[in-house]
């Protein structure tokens, strides 16, 4: 018989939720960061720039996340370089959370009419005051919703991270499981938890959306 009683195992699943939700920020942000400049690149003049951009958006879209992991964990090591769970795991989710990102943020900045160039570049706007003063304003409101709503994979991601040794909420939970024998409790308070951190995210996606539509109609 196990000692775990379900607020023991109920307090374990959180306490690892936190390096869930953690992992996931900073996934989210690097990945804010690199997807920016990697669609500067992208619809950029430069055609080596829009080159590489594209060749690294189809390697990360076409490949499994999983297989990712376990490249930036063990193919580092290869060089000898001795590379933390943790950080294998972020650095993995920032790749890939960057050509996602790059490819939604794309579309929303090419959705945006060709006269709007045409008429900033008539008033003697260089490339990068158009970008600030005109697209990417208009791009920003197509771009919040998908956005969001991509932040619920970023955080489904995380689970997969367990592969390569990273504790978080999927991984406390095959622990958990192993110390009590409890699969059915254990695995139905991860569910829930998940459920808990996404359903946030997803519904306010919606929102924005329809807020966001109804108020371009209005426009």
């Amino acid at each position: 018989m196990s000692d775990f009683t379900t607020w023991d195992i109920l307090r374990n699943l959180l306490l690892a939720a936190r390096w869930t939700v953690l992992l996931s920020l900073v996934s989210f942000i690097g990945g804010s960061l690199v997807g920016m400049a990697l669609l500067f690149a992208r619809i950029g003049k430069s055609r080596g720039g829009r080159g590489f951009v594209r060749a690294y958006v189809e390697i990360f879209q076409g490949t499994p996340l999983l297989m990712q992991l376990f490249l930036t964990f063990f193919g580092l090591g290869l060089f000898g370089i001795d590379v933390p769970a943790w950080l294998a795991a972020g650095l993995a989710l920032i790749l890939w959370s960057a050509a996602f990102l790059t490819e939604i943020w794309r579309g929303c900045v090419e959705s945006v009419a060709k006269g709007q160039w045409e008429a900033s570049s008539s008033l003697g706007m260089g490339y990068l005051q158009q970008m600030r003063w005109v697209i990417l304003p208009q791009a920003l409101r197509v771009a919040v919703p998908p956005t969001v709503g991509f932040s619920v994979q970023v955080v489904k991601g995380t689970a997969l991270t367990s592969i390569i040794g990273f504790v978080e909420l999927s991984k406390a939970g095959t622990m958990v499981t192993n110390a009590t024998f409890e699969p059915f409790t254990v695995y139905g308070f991860v569910a829930l938890i998940y459920f808990c951190l996404c359903w946030p995210l997803s519904k306010s996606s919606q929102i924005l959306e329809r807020k966001l539509n109804v108020a371009h109609r209005n426009h």
